[in-house]
């Protein structure tokens, strides 16, 4: 395994699994849904190599990516990433069962994808290689054969808007199925709507010794926010050049 270092808030020459556990926990005792976001991006700003995230991960990141899923409640992603990266059901394994069990958390996390218009293929691996249904959040106008497909599928579909996703209201769908921890993995276009409208507890970024040149997509693509959120930088990992950073909102959200 990697050996990744901890530079701050404490001095650790090899981090373990239990160190992740405190490093990167949820807050005890949610009362409204925690969203944490979780990106990788090139010392430039760059979000994707050729359109992928892939090509600026190395074995830390993917190491904290995954631990970030073992940590959650539930991921949320875009329907775009979902596609470009095939999402599929979540992984688990002996070990990965045994520290959710210790955390109070269900057995696998499901996979919640983002969709105003309900696109996404009923055949794909998100529907047919998973072992927890996939959560669907779209809106009361996607088309109801679409919708249907979905469901005939197996998701578990979750109405958040009637036109346009209302991030809120899909962020109080999520807390009434207990699912309070949650980990967003892109793409950009949703971590910047999450951003606009203040939604962001946490973010995990983690920086690639790389330069992937100009025309790429930053991690955050949209409207603009009302104001810049002020975080705390709460952690430093490091590993072979690659930079773990993770930020924490200084002032609690008015729910």
């Amino acid at each position: 395994m990697e050996i990744v270092r901890s530079l701050w808030p404490e001095t650790l020459d090899d981090v373990t699994d239990d160190d992740l556990d405190r490093i990167y926990g949820y807050p005890d005792n949610l009362d409204r849904p925690f969203v944490q976001a979780n990106f990788t991006s090139s010392a430039d700003g760059a979000s994707t190599v050729k359109g992928r995230s892939e090509g600026l991960s190395g074995p830390a990141d993917k190491r904290i990516f995954f631990h970030g899923r073992l940590l959650a409640d539930v991921v949320l992603a875009g329907a775009g990433t979902v596609r470009a990266e095939n999402y599929r059901g979540a992984r688990t394994s002996p070990e990965r069962r045994e520290t959710r069990e210790r955390l109070g958390l269900a057995e696998i996390p499901p996979i919640a994808v983002v969709t105003g218009s309900a696109r996404l293929d009923p055949e794909a691996p998100l529907f047919t290689d998973t072992q927890v249904p996939p959560i669907i959040i779209t809106t009361e106008h996607a088309p109801a054969d679409r919708r249907t497909a979905l469901a005939e599928a197996g998701a578990d579909l979750l109405l958040a808007g009637e036109e346009t996703i209302d991030l809120r209201r899909a962020l109080d769908g999520l807390a009434e199925r207990g699912l309070k921890r949650v980990n967003c993995e892109g793409g950009p276009h949703l971590f910047g709507e999450l951003v606009a409208e203040d939604l962001v507890d946490q973010l995990c970024v983690t920086v690639a010794p790389l330069l992937a040149g100009g025309g790429a997509d930053r991690i955050a693509i949209g409207r603009m926010a009302s104001g810049a959120r002020e975080m705390d930088l709460a952690s430093i990992l490091v590993e072979d050049g690659f930079t773990m950073l993770r930020y924490r909102r200084r002032v609690s959200r008015v729910s």
